[in-house]
């Protein structure tokens, strides 16, 4: 029989904002993780110049490769042989490559709860088995070491990430370390996602490759480099896994698109237009922290970084997903339902990017300010 599999709610949500987009209503799309900005200027160019030229085709790009390893030293001081670096079709395939890398139906990996929808529904697919930990505000919504080392059986592996979908919290660098240690001598295969490295607004965040060496690193160029329908990313593999991670996406997805790799490879370069826009997400991060709290949202996980904001709304509906709809359909701004990221308490949460330009915050919280002002009154039934 096929694995079911639960929806990702924001897909409905994303449908409808963009049904009451073309019958003329003014939306404010803030229900997906996806920068509004595009590719920076210089590597649009160099696309541009490449469809002028070069015919394409199925192609491993060996200097995006080099770089990307270049960067792990730059930032991190880790060394990665480009070998290690096996370019994907964006990090939703690099997980894929990652997972069945390392495990067999039956595994069970651990995750935290509230995470990221699609690790828990591609752990199933694959016919591996989710453990899902409790993360809360105790733990800023994230794994710690001491969850790990309490779980009996060991997992077969764990999945981290820092800063983390839904709620942007980081795990600071001496829990990163613990948690190195723990899965290494519980024998735990690590699978780290660091698709929002570069997004900080607190502390930086450190990769697990500073950690623990053996551990398999995702990423992608959606999110820092504003990249997302490009649909380019990368792994980071041990040296043992080189063979086995090249043989997965050669046969399961052959190459990532030639032009995203060539215009990647100028993205690298592009640090000041990129630092420009986490100028803007730190902006918009400062007023929806100073507004929603007003609003009577004040149970917020702490956003260290990413560009999200992961709000309590339990006093007003325990039907995230109805509470959303009738936002959008009311105000015109779509968010996502915490159900996606929770399937036990996700019912009383929702989530809000703030990937969009500060005029577009600015719009929303004019928006949403009365209509939770309404909701909140004593005669107003909760949805």
């Amino acid at each position: 029989m096929p694995i079911e599999i639960d929806p990702f709610h924001a897909i409905t949500i994303s449908r409808l904002a963009h049904r009451l987009r073309s019958e003329g209503r003014s939306v404010i799309h803030m229900e997906f993780g996806q920068p509004s900005t595009g590719a920076p200027a210089p590597a649009i160019a160099a696309a541009h110049d490449i469809l002028d030229t070069d015919g394409m085709g199925y192609w491993e790009s060996p200097g995006l490769k080099a770089r990307i390893a270049a960067h792990y030293d730059d930032a991190y001081g880790v060394a990665v042989d480009p070998e290690q670096v096996i370019l994907t079709c964006g990090a939703s395939p690099a997980f894929v490559l990652a997972l069945s890398c390392l495990f067999s139906p039956g595994d069970k990996v651990a995750l935290a709860r509230p995470g990221y929808v699609a690790y828990r529904n591609t752990l199933k697919a694959l016919h591996l088995v989710p453990v899902e930990l409790a993360c809360g505000e105790a733990e800023r919504f994230q794994i710690t070491a001491d969850a790990i080392e309490q779980l009996e059986p060991a997992p077969d592996g764990l999945i981290i990430a820092s800063p983390a979908n839904p709620t942007g919290t980081i795990i600071p660098p001496e829990e990163l370390r613990a948690i190195a240690d723990v899965c290494k001598r519980r024998c735990i295969a690590l699978v780290s996602d660091e698709i929002y490295h570069g997004l900080s607004y607190t502390l930086p965040a450190e990769s697990m490759l500073q950690h623990a060496p053996d551990a398999l690193i995702v990423n992608s160029f959606s999110k820092y480099f504003s990249m997302a329908g490009w649909r380019l990313g990368w792994l980071v593999v041990p040296a043992t896994l080189i063979d086995a991670a090249r043989a997965r996406m050669g046969n399961l997805f052959l190459t990532p698109p030639s032009l995203a790799q060539h215009a990647g490879l100028i993205a690298f370069d592009c640090r000041e237009e990129l630092e420009g826009h986490i100028h803007t997400y730190a902006r918009n991060r400062d007023l929806l922290l100073e507004a929603l709290p007003r609003m009577g949202l004040r149970r917020i996980a702490p956003p260290d970084g990413a560009f999200y904001i992961y709000a309590d709304v339990g006093h007003l509906t325990n039907d995230s997903l109805a509470f959303c709809e009738a936002l959008l359909l009311d105000t015109g701004v779509a968010i996502a339902p915490g159900v996606d990221f929770d399937p036990v308490k996700g019912n009383e949460f929702i989530r809000l990017s703030f990937a969009v330009s500060t005029d577009l915050i600015e719009e929303a919280i004019r928006r949403i300010e009365p209509w939770l002002a309404a909701r909140a009154k004593p005669e107003a039934i909760a949805i």
